[in-house]
């Protein structure tokens, strides 16, 4: 049964989670990979998590996943902590670079997943030609492996992610080598799994991918969380907001340049800054007091990738 999303839990949640490995050298020193990492992921959301290379996010993945054992912290997954394996039951998982035996056909591919997570032939058959039909990959069952493009396989593997039914999904870089077009398909699987009470948990370094489908996102840098929330909050860095209105005369021109500071962008479009509410207010007064008509008022905001390039530049 999906997971209400008005009951807001948390799926996923950690706790000063550390994980170090020892060094290759003759020294005695530790690698650390994650740090005190602590963060939530709650029910029915796309959570992404963002860092460059080396930053943890694999190591992350897989501890989650019960692969690898972590060195300290606390994590709990469906509430209960990841010692107890019950909770693997309920989640699906795309690895990055995923392989499948060249000799099947995707149908024998995923029929082969199905039982493996325990199906008997009749629900993996209808699992199977369900989940081809979602990714549109019918028309490919009958082919081999080794015929298959790398979008191909991404489609492929997005659907053996799901054929346990799974209530929480892992996705490492889902969108790798698939068209502009077949991306937006993929998001469109997602947001559709999404409304259905999934919870997607999704690493890419597809930042603009990301910012269409997050729900809230947390960035890694050197196994430390540098910053975490929801994409829009996130992204909407400046105080400074975009009003479209009709046309502005020389004397409201002259005002929105002398006394409001105002970035003039046209006779319909102008920057201001307002750090507060009441700041806001008197504006839209002026405005108002001098008949222009507001069309818009949008709060300008910075891409997702510049600001996460800017903040793990702060960082190094």
């Amino acid at each position: 049964m999906p997971v209400s999303k008005l009951n807001f839990m948390s799926i996923i949640s950690t706790n000063n989670l550390s994980k170090e490995y020892p060094s290759k050298s003759f020294s005695k020193e530790k690698i650390l990979a994650l740090n005190n990492f602590s963060f939530e992921v709650e029910s029915g959301e796309i959570f992404g998590i963002l860092g460059p290379n080396g930053a943890g996010k694999t190591t992350l993945i897989k501890i989650l996943l019960g692969i690898t054992h972590r060195t300290k912290g606390d994590i709990k997954i469906f509430d209960k902590d990841i010692a107890d394996e019950s909770y693997k039951m309920k989640v699906g998982y795309l690895p990055e670079n995923h392989k499948f035996p060249n000799y099947l056909t995707g149908e024998q591919t995923l029929m082969f997943f199905g039982k493996l997570s325990g199906m008997n032939s009749k629900d993996a058959d209808a699992r199977t030609a369900e989940y081809l039909k979602l990714v549109d990959m019918e028309k490919w069952k009958k082919t081999k492996i080794k015929k298959y493009s790398k979008g191909m396989l991404q489609r492929l593997g997005l659907a053996q992610s799901m054929m346990n039914n799974p209530e929480l999904i892992f996705l490492d870089e889902p969108t790798d080598g698939v068209d502009p077009i077949g991306r937006k398909e993929i998001r469109d699987i997602l947001i559709n799994l999404k409304s259905s009470g999934k919870t997607i948990f999704l690493n890419s370094h597809l930042l603009s991918e990301v910012e269409l489908i997050c729900d809230r996102v947390a960035i890694l840098n050197k196994g430390v969380l540098v910053k975490t929330g929801r994409v829009e909050d996130i992204t909407a860095v400046t105080n400074d907001y975009k009003f479209m209105t009709s046309d502005l005369d020389e004397n409201t021109l002259n005002l929105l340049l002398s006394k409001y500071k105002a970035v003039i962008k046209s006779r319909n479009e102008f920057l201001y800054n307002s750090p507060d509410t009441e700041e806001m207010n008197k504006m839209i007064d002026f405005l108002r007091g001098n008949n222009i008509l507001i069309q818009s008022i949008v709060r300008e905001k910075d891409t997702l990738e510049n600001m996460f390039i800017n903040l793990i530049e702060k960082q190094n």
